[in-house]
Formats: C-alpha cells, sequence, structure tokens
C-alpha cells in the first residue's frame, strides 16, 4: 500500500485531547481504601486517648484548682492562679537558673561526643570489632536511673568508694563527693553522658550509611586526609540530621532530667541542685498541689515549643535546613 508524503508547509491535523481523569473526593478515596483506614483505626485511638487527651487535661487542670475526689471538670476554675503561684514563690529565681544551666550543660557535653562516635564506629574497618563496640556502648542505655545512681555511688561514696580508696592508697584524704556542690554537676553530667552516648550514636550512624562510598574514594585519591574528608564529606552530609537533634534538644531547654536529679541531690547541694522538676515533686506532688504541678509542665512546654520554633527558623535562615 502506498503511504502519501506530506509536502512541507502543510498543517497536520492535532491530536485529539486526552480527558484528564476525574479527581476523587476525600470520601470517595475513604471508601475505596476503607479495609486500611479500619486497620489504622486502632493507632489514631491509641494516640488520642493515651496522648492528646491528657494533653487537653492537662491543660484544663492547668486553670483549675483540682482536688481529689472532684475531678477535673468539677473542680473550681481559678484562672492563671496557679502560674502566679509558681512565680511568686522567692525560690524559683534560683530553680530557673539551675534548670537553664543544667539543661545547657547537658547540651553541650552531650552533643558533639556521639557525633564523633560515631564517625569513629563508621571507619573502622573491623566489622566484627564494630557489633562489639556498639553492643557495649548501647547497654547502659537500658539501665534505669537506679542502677545508674548505684554505680555512680559504688564509684564515688565516701566509705567503700573506688574512688576514695585509690584517693587514700595515694596517700590523699576521703573526699565526700556527693556532698559538694561543686562535684554535683560533673558527676550529673558524666553519668548521663555514659548512659545515653551509644544509643544517641544511632541516629547518626543510620545517616553516614547513606554517604556514597565513592566519595571517601575521590577524596582519598585527592590526596585528603581522615580529617580532611570528615570537614569536606562526613560532617556536611549529616548537617540535617545535626541539625534536627539540635533543635530537639533545644525544645528540653527546661527539662534538667528530674528523675536522675532526685536521685542524686541532698539538701547539702540543693541550692545548686533545685531544678523545675524538683521544685515541682517539693511543692505540688508533696504537697498535694496537682494543679501547681500541672501548670509548670504547661508553662516548660510552651517555652519548650518557642525554642523549638525558633531553633528551627535561625536554622533555616542560617544554613538552609531545618525541622521542617
Amino acid at each position: 500500500m502506498a503511504h502519501s508524503i506530506p509536502r512541507p508547509g502543510a498543517s497536520r491535523r492535532p491530536a485529539p485531547a486526552v480527558a484528564a481523569p476525574a479527581r476523587r473526593g476525600l470520601w470517595q478515596r475513604i471508601a475505596e481504601h476503607r479495609i486500611l483506614y479500619l486497620m489504622f483505626l486502632p493507632v489514631i485511638a491509641y494516640y488520642v486517648i493515651f496522648r492528646y487527651w491528657p494533653i487537653v487535661l492537662a491543660w484544663i487542670v492547668a486553670f483549675k484548682d483540682l482536688q481529689l475526689g472532684s475531678g477535673v471538670f468539677s473542680s473550681e476554675w481559678v484562672g492563671f492562679a496557679n502560674f502566679r503561684v509558681m512565680f511568686e514563690d522567692p525560690e524559683i529565681v534560683n530553680v530557673l537558673r539551675n534548670t537553664v544551666e543544667i539543661s545547657v550543660l547537658r547540651i553541650v557535653v552531650g552533643f558533639f561526643p556521639p557525633i564523633v562516635l560515631a564517625i569513629m564506629f563508621h571507619d573502622l574497618a573491623s566489622r566484627r570489632l564494630k557489633k562489639w563496640l556498639q553492643s557495649a556502648v548501647y547497654i547502659p542505655h537500658f539501665f534505669s536511673w537506679v542502677i545508674v545512681y548505684g554505680i555512680v555511688f559504688a564509684f564515688f561514696s565516701t566509705g567503700t568508694g573506688f574512688v576514695n580508696n585509690v584517693l587514700e592508697w595515694l596517700g590523699y584524704a576521703r573526699f565526700e563527693f556527693f556532698l559538694s556542690e561543686s562535684w554535683f554537676r560533673p558527676l550529673l553530667l558524666g553519668s548521663a553522658l555514659w548512659k545515653e552516648i551509644g544509643w544517641s550514636t544511632i541516629i547518626y550512624l543510620a545517616a553516614l550509611t547513606t554517604v556514597d562510598p565513592q566519595l571517601y574514594e575521590a577524596a582519598t585519591m585527592d590526596g585528603a586526609g581522615p580529617i580532611r574528608r570528615i570537614a569536606a564529606i562526613t560532617l556536611p552530609s549529616i548537617l540535617p540530621v545535626i541539625t534536627f537533634v539540635l533543635c530537639i534538644n533545644l525544645g528540653s531547654i527546661l527539662f534538667a532530667g528530674g528523675e536522675q536529679i532526685l536521685l542524686f541531690y541532698n539538701k547539702a547541694v540543693l541550692d545548686s541542685a533545685d531544678v523545675i522538676e524538683t521544685w515541682v515533686y517539693r511543692e505540688g506532688l508533696s504537697r498535694l498541689q496537682f494543679s501547681i504541678g500541672t501548670a509548670v509542665g504547661v508553662f516548660q512546654s510552651i517555652i519548650g515549643m518557642v525554642f523549638i520554633l525558633g531553633s528551627n527558623f535561625l536554622a533555616k535562615k542560617y544554613t538552609g535546613r531545618g525541622i521542617w
């Protein structure tokens, strides 16, 4: 069969337009995937009942005078009276200062070591040694603070502590580490770092697995040493993760680790150890002032949200990366 050859300049007939598929509505998509949504309902119910509903109740209790037996909704509405009790307390200035100082020290002391440790693990050639070392540093994370305090006490107690035994063997007098204000925070921060440093490396190790090994090979061929490769390849590659972790840590600026401090502190170091969590335990729970304790928690959450939003804004402005 002969085919006709189109002449130059002859116009071609446009192809018929294909109609775009009609966009389905939300309820149509839900109806189509109803089985998946039904499977997801228990997850939604869990978060609503055990996560979001307690937040709503906490905000209500913060503005009420909760009494045992009365219930949340039957208690008297007192407005900002619970917040005034907190800010009018003469101890609150020292409590807030200690909280911020210990929180900042926790961020500074506990932020960089996991990054360094993760890079060291990533560069280990022996996979067997790497797995053994990772397991060794992960284990303390699963210890309760009671166990951690017992270990620290075994090392630094006055009577039978290992450190004091060494000091006495060297000819020095035994020292009361737990009664010294100058030693309270080093013991606090050191034990927290030992407990969490291994667990904190997991997110950085996961980020390092996404780095292309060919980048390291090319840098090595160009004569870059280990430090140069870390500065030029490793750190820029995990910068989004570092930014994310830093922003989240800044959100807990008013949470100084109350559970650990309650175990470590005593009256001798109260001036430098009393933080918001211990103040709430002493003023709120011990005296059954549940509304005051809840109001303090709401205040901490608001400040934490402000710090998260502010740090995310600054991170996106200066580094181009943020949480969202």
